[in-house]
């Protein structure tokens, strides 16, 4: 859809919404841009503060991926019109705490009246725009890192459907609501990165596709070297497949190669829309052993999970 309309052509939009990228990036001079972007759901654990971390971690996440540092944001709200508003208060004040630990400032933000809630921010960062991160960067040679484990998308579910046990759901908790700033800075501080993405609702499948249609190449993902998150299996084989992996499948299986050899569960969970993930890292060979070696020392459960190579874009699963 988003094809049918006008071109944008403001030269110092650096980085809109035609390029499927995580945030946007506005140049306000040489050596200084905006990062902005907006991201607001429905909740996914029952516990309100919980919520409101995970709201505000996932917002932030985008930021991130670009290489950015979050400054302000908004908060978005939509709330039942005889909703308990202790529930609310909490919610905010679970946003709250993370974006204070994040350092971004909430400036305000806007409500309506609506059956179901809803929350998250828009928020707005700063970057230098020579070293912007995007998904189209990536080039044959990459090793592919990934600083979380997935599987957020079938624990959370298999916990609305009753069948999670509750180690499920504090590893998922835990991750959702982490902040993906010790993994930015420690990119940032690191030379041969050549494409960031963070990895949300589209899962490593969909983000992955981004990746690879924007850079031109391939992705080769050894999946059992991806970390995936305890009972995201046995959810899978619990039947907890969320809406939104069935309609990942549907969008970005057509560029996944056929995969002899990995389960059919495990080819499931290549799919899973993730809430507060990873951020998916394409950095020459010879950077990545030493920025693995940083990110695991700085506590980031990061892991290699493959390569990038030159063909038809697209992803091979091993």
């Amino acid at each position: 859809m988003l094809d049918s309309l006008p071109s944008q052509t403001d030269p110092n939009l650096l980085v809109g919404f035609d390029q499927s990228d995580d945030a946007g990036v506005y140049r306000i001079g040489d050596d200084v841009a905006l990062v902005q972007t907006v991201d607001f759901f429905t909740p996914m654990v029952d516990d309100p503060f919980t919520f409101g971390q995970i709201a505000a971690a996932n917002a932030l996440s985008d930021v991130y991926a670009m290489g950015g540092r979050p400054l302000t944001a908004l908060s978005v709200v939509c709330f039942p019109q005889d909703g308990d508003l202790d529930v609310l208060r909490e919610v905010m004040r679970g946003g709250l705490d993370k974006m204070g630990e994040a350092r971004c400032t909430v400036v305000g933000g806007h409500s309506v009246r609506d059956a179901e809630m809803k929350f998250g921010y828009a928020v707005t960062g700063m970057i230098d725009p020579r070293r912007t991160k995007t998904n189209g960067g990536a080039q044959a040679g990459d090793v592919l890192i990934l600083t979380k484990p997935i599987g957020t998308g079938v624990i959370t579910t298999a916990l609305k459907q009753g069948k999670a046990h509750d180690a499920w759901v504090e590893g998922a908790v835990e991750s959702m609501r982490t902040l993906n700033q010790r993994a930015a800075s420690i990119v940032s501080q690191h030379a041969g990165v050549h494409a960031m993405t963070d990895v949300t609702g589209f899962g490593l499948m969909g983000h992955g596709r981004e990746v690879a249609m924007a850079s031109h190449v391939v992705l080769e993902i050894e999946t059992e070297k991806v970390p995936r998150l305890e009972g995201s299996l046995e959810a899978i084989a619990a039947g907890a497949i969320p809406g939104g992996l069935v309609a990942n499948r549907e969008w970005a299986e057509c560029v996944v190669s056929p995969g002899g050899g990995v389960s059919e569960e495990v080819r499931t969970l290549m799919f899973d829309p993730q809430t507060s993930g990873g951020l998916l890292i394409s950095v020459e060979e010879a950077s990545a052993a030493l920025l693995l070696a940083a990110l695991v020392k700085a506590g980031v459960p990061a892991a290699c999970i493959g390569t990038v190579s030159l063909g038809k874009p697209g992803i091979i699963l091993r």
